[in-house]
């Protein structure tokens, strides 16, 4: 297949909108691990490749198809992500969509290194955009995740609802969301941070604990 239909396929594929959301109501906890990446503590990394590491490998494997390709991206990820902690806002989305940006980046680099040039080639805003839209873990448990998550989010309020949705699944910023709903910025901070708590606090304790950890 094709470099450039390789990538289409990655982004395109149906079924895959729900994990930004999923990871950033998981990782609702993460705030402390993404302050001592901040800090530069060797042990934050490691904890966040125990988190992460597996779902980073399967998002890179699908979409550059060869597994000593997909392990060496997988480190790659890790590394920019530990260069660039200190500018990542966690204000604008949590670190697991965060972190599947960098890798699907990554990954889009390196198909593009092999000749792909399509206009379907589209990088994620690594450290603005929380949306991500990638494959859905292979894991028992993401069927019923998905579930408990859809029944989560129309649970909320309606203003928070709308945004999260705004965000998670329309991709746009903190900022952007205040100035389409009209309201101050700190309100749909506190909006987006109380709703993410509901969220996990609603989720049965078994998937609460972290389903890509």
């Amino acid at each position: 297949m094709a470099c450039a239909a390789i990538i289409h396929e990655a982004i395109h594929e149906p079924g895959e909108c729900m994990l930004p959301l999923i990871l950033a109501v998981l990782g609702a906890g993460d705030g402390d691990l993404a302050a001592r990446l901040q800090r530069r503590d060797p042990q934050a990394l490691a904890e966040l490749y125990d988190r992460y590491g597996g779902i980073v490998f399967r998002l890179i494997l699908r979409m550059v198809r060869d597994t000593g390709t997909a392990e060496d991206l997988v480190q790659e990820t890790f590394l920019r992500v530990w260069n660039r902690a200190g500018g990542f806002d966690s204000g604008r989305g949590a670190v697991g969509p965060w972190l599947l940006a960098v890798a699907r980046n990554r990954a889009i680099d390196h198909l593009r290194s092999r000749g792909a040039r399509g206009e379907n080639t589209i990088e994620l805003n690594e450290t603005e955009n929380p949306a991500l839209f990638a494959d859905p873990p292979a894991d028992p448990l993401h069927f019923d995740t998905v579930r408990h998550v859809r029944r989560a989010l129309e649970r909320l309020m309606p203003q928070q609802r709308e945004a999260i949705e705004l965000a998670y699944f329309e991709g746009m910023s903190q900022s952007e969301i205040a100035q389409r709903m009209q309201q101050p910025l700190g309100t749909v901070k506190t909006w987006m941070r109380r709703a993410l708590e509901q969220m996990r606090e609603g989720l049965p304790a078994a998937l609460a604990g972290g389903e890509a950890r």
